[in-house]
C-alpha cells in the first residue's frame, strides 16, 4: 500500500517535467516542501484534458466517487489495487476518463524487522523509498470531482484522487506485499490519453498492462527515523537514511 510520501519539487519543475500547461498562480502561489503527505490532504497530480493538455492540479489525497452521497469515505479510498480497479463501484468509472499521474519525491514504508524465535519483533521500521535517478516517482492514480447535491448547482466540487498499488517488486517485497504502480516516461501518454472516455478492447489491455510492478533496480529503500509515523513532524531529517542495529 502507500499510506505516506514526500512532496518535494516545486510545481514549476514538475510542470517541465511532465510537459504541462501554464501553471494556475491560484492553486499553486504558496508552495512548501511536504516531508510527511498524509492520506485526506491536497496533493498535486497531472491529468490530462479531453483535448490532450496536460495540466498539473491539486487533488484531495482519498477518492470521492461522483456518486457519493458525502466526502466521509475518502479516507478508505486513498489506494485502489490494479487487480480490481476496473471492477469496484468507487473507482471503475474513473479508470476509462479520469486517469492521472501523482509525482512524489518518495514514499515512506513499514517493515517488520527482529522477528525471532525467542523475542517478539520490534516495532514497525520506516523505509523511505526513492527512484536510484533522483527523479521523482511517476505514480498511476485516479481522480474523480463530487459535491453536496444538497447544497444545489452552486456546490463547489471537490476534486479527489487516489494511487493505485500492485504487487509488490523484488525490491520491495521483503518490506511489504504491495507498492504504487510507477510509470516511466515513455508510458506517461497512454496512462494519460483518456480521449473521450471510450476505450476499446486494446486500450483497454493497454492501460492494464501499466499497472504493473516497476523494475526492482529503479527504486532505493533506506531506513529512516520512527519520527515519521507522526503525522505533525514534518521536517527535512525525516528522510535521513538510519542504521538499525540487530
Amino acid at each position: 500500500m502507500c499510506g505516506r510520501f514526500t512532496s518535494l519539487t516545486p510545481p514549476e519543475e514538475l510542470a517541465e517535467i511532465f510537459s504541462t500547461a501554464p501553471l494556475n498562480p491560484q492553486l499553486f502561489d504558496e508552495f512548501q516542501p511536504n516531508f510527511n503527505v498524509p492520506p485526506t490532504t491536497r496533493i498535486t497530480a497531472v491529468a490530462q484534458d479531453a483535448q490532450g493538455i496536460r495540466k498539473l492540479g491539486r487533488f484531495q489525497w482519498g477518492l470521492v466517487p461522483t456518486w457519493a452521497k458525502d466526502a466521509s469515505g475518502s479516507a478508505r479510498c486513498i489506494n485502489a489495487r490494479s487487480e480490481t480497479v476496473h471492477e469496484k463501484p468507487s473507482f471503475r468509472s474513473s479508470v476509462p476518463t479520469k486517469r492521472c499521474i501523482i509525482p512524489m519525491d518518495g514514499f515512506y514504508e513499514w517493515q517488520t524487522i527482529g522477528i525471532t524465535a525467542s523475542s517478539p519483533p520490534k516495532p514497525k521500521q520506516p523505509v523511505y523509498v526513492t527512484r536510484r535517478d533522483g527523479q521523482p516517482l511517476a505514480v498511476a492514480g485516479l481522480w474523480a470531482s463530487w459535491r453536496d447535491r444538497s447544497l444545489g448547482d452552486s456546490a463547489p466540487w471537490l476534486h479527489s484522487c487516489c494511487v493505485i498499488t500492485t504487487q509488490a517488486n523484488d525490491t520491495m517485497s521483503p518490506i511489504h506485499d504491495r507498492m504504487p504502480v510507477i510509470l516511466e516516461a515513455p508510458d506517461w501518454d497512454d496512462w494519460l490519453n483518456v480521449g473521450g472516455g471510450s476505450h476499446t478492447a486494446t486500450q483497454i489491455q493497454r492501460i492494464t498492462e501499466l499497472m504493473i510492478p516497476a523494475d526492482p533496480s529503479i527504486l532505493v529503500p533506506q531506513w529512516v527515523s520512527t519520527d515519521v509515523n507522526a503525522v505533525r513532524n514534518n521536517r527535512p531529517d525525516l528522510i535521513t537514511p538510519i542504521k538499525i542495529s540487530d
